[in-house]
């Protein structure tokens, strides 16, 4: 599972990845400093973790919270679904993610150079959807093509409901906010297309940004925006270590449709990032292969339960152990110790 950075050039892209990954990827004041993309991976703030290691209150005791795949894109200008600036090679790189975190521009910097000559933050997000609403519409345009090709004489599924989206995207559209059908969803997933990912959006604003009446308004348009497509916005400054960053992190790690359950013992308390739903079987084969060839239940604790009792003895005691087979459907903080034959 991955998380894109888009934006314009010069938005604060690679300082924000640098600042979440520990990176060190190039950030200069002039655009496309980032030409390939940059990866690295985030651990994901959870303080439950740290709960739990108060209980077992060993002082070897390591954590390992779970971890999100992270990867800075270029940067993209106006016109680039007809190969402007990086264009396609950009475009597919945003392909190839689950969830974008789409940095907007709200600082005024005059000293950092802005491909459009000035600050408009509505502007600059408009310019990004309509790059990826053009490209969607032409991934949509080609699948149309071949299948009329093909002289189908009944309409599929897939062409009703692409008929129907490329009509949307026509109106300036984002995908992501046609009121989907979950079958109609899944009719169209192997096309990946751009405007349908989740996204989490970042105000990116000067730190000592006295939200002047201008600014305030950006802001404003900004939430109506992004609220009538159901998606989430995040205002903070790069230039101060913003505790904002832990929420983005746990903000994308929900977008991405993940939840942890945990592996307690005197060595290591571990998150393990999952599916949301996933069994306890599919579970098992996130720690370990031969767990689940050789899965016979898990032994489960509810995180509540743990924290109530302070001790896997303690929560015995209580009733509160659950012995789970393959189809229990794991809740996020379940405590886990998987039974398996070798």
């Amino acid at each position: 599972m991955k998380c894109g950075i888009i934006g314009l050039p010069n938005t604060g892209k690679s300082t924000f990845f640098n600042l979440i990954s520990n990176s060190k990827a190039l950030s200069e004041n002039f655009p496309f400093c980032t030409i390939e993309p940059n990866y690295g991976i985030t651990k994901v703030p959870d303080e439950r973790l740290y709960e739990l290691k108060k209980i077992i209150n060993f002082p070897t005791t390591k954590i390992t919270p779970s971890e999100i795949k992270i990867v800075d894109i270029a940067g993209l200008i106006k016109g680039a679904h007809k190969g402007e600036g990086l264009g396609n090679k950009f475009l597919s790189h945003v392909r190839e993610t689950n969830v974008i975190i789409h940095m907007i521009r709200f600082f005024r910097d005059k000293s950092v150079l802005h491909v459009e000559g000035s600050v408009n933050p509505i502007r600059d997000k408009e310019i990004i959807d309509m790059e990826l609403q053009f490209k969607d519409l032409e991934t949509i345009e080609k699948k149309l093509e071949k299948t009329t090709k093909k002289n189908q004489i009944n309409k599929s599924t897939q062409q009703h409901i692409l008929q129907k989206i490329y009509s949307f995207l026509k109106e300036g559209k984002n995908i992501r906010m046609y009121p989907f059908q979950e079958y109609e969803k899944e009719s169209i997933k192997d096309l990946q297309l751009l405007t349908v990912k989740p996204v989490l959006y970042i105000c990116n604003l000067d730190i000592d940004d006295e939200l002047d009446q201008k600014t305030n308004l950006h802001i404003e348009n900004m939430k109506k925006m992004v609220k009538r497509e159901n998606s989430t916005l995040i205002i903070l400054s790069l230039k101060k270590n913003c505790i904002e960053l832990d929420q983005v992190l746990k903000k994308t790690y929900k977008l991405l449709n993940l939840q942890s359950f945990f592996t307690i013992g005197k060595k290591e308390i571990r998150s393990w990032s999952i599916s949301n739903p996933c069994t306890a079987y599919e579970a098992s084969s996130v720690i370990h292969t031969d767990f689940k060839k050789g899965f016979i239940r898990a032994k489960v604790i509810h995180y509540n339960d743990f924290i109530k009792y302070r001790s896997e003895e303690n929560v015995k005691k209580a009733g509160k152990i659950l012995l789970a087979g393959k189809n229990y459907l794991i809740q996020d903080g379940d405590i886990i110790h998987f039974l398996f034959n070798n």
